[in-house]
């Protein structure tokens, strides 16, 4: 009998006690199934677009927000005032052009511009499995060298 007193006195607390049934705000997952099938999806619009480019928001977030961009042909010289690009390559290879300045650039949304030619800057050869940081108020523009094309996801860091 001592010992079923001693086992309640154990367990009532642990009644209260619930498991947590929603995921903690904020949270994201996405599995390699779901962005495989974003992908298969990005391919058929890259097709299909004049730019060879398409572009799938996953999320968008107060401090950041994450995309996944396939393209089958050059970039557009991109210049963002107040946000940081944290690009993780994969698939294709690419030539980064980053640095210099942007020349006639066009304000295409608030704190952006696109189109012009970069001036100057440096280039970089990425590939699949490599991590770039573009800080803001850089330009830079991807060319894609005779590669068929190049995925990457890129979580964009909100300066504002």
């Amino acid at each position: 009998m001592r010992n079923l007193w001693f086992l309640c006195l154990i367990l009532v607390p642990l009644f209260g006690v619930t498991p947590e049934t929603t995921s903690p705000e904020g949270f994201n997952f996405w599995s390699a199934t779901s962005m495989n099938q974003v992908a298969q999806g990005l391919t058929q619009q890259a097709a299909s677009d004049p730019h060879h480019f398409a572009v799938k928001q996953l999320a968008d977030f107060t401090n950041e927000s994450v995309l996944l961009v396939r393209r089958e042909a050059e970039g557009q010289a991109e210049w963002h005032e107040t946000q940081v690009d944290v690009v993780f390559v994969q698939s294709g290879s690419a030539t980064l052009l980053v640095g210099g300045t942007l020349v006639n650039g066009e304000t295409v949304a608030p704190h952006e511009k696109r189109n012009g030619t970069i001036q100057g800057g440096i280039r970089q050869k990425v590939a699949a499995g490599d991590l770039i940081r573009i800080p803001a108020k850089t330009p830079h523009q991807f060319f894609l060298d005779g590669a068929k094309e190049f995925t990457y996801i890129v979580l964009k860091a909100k300066g504002y």
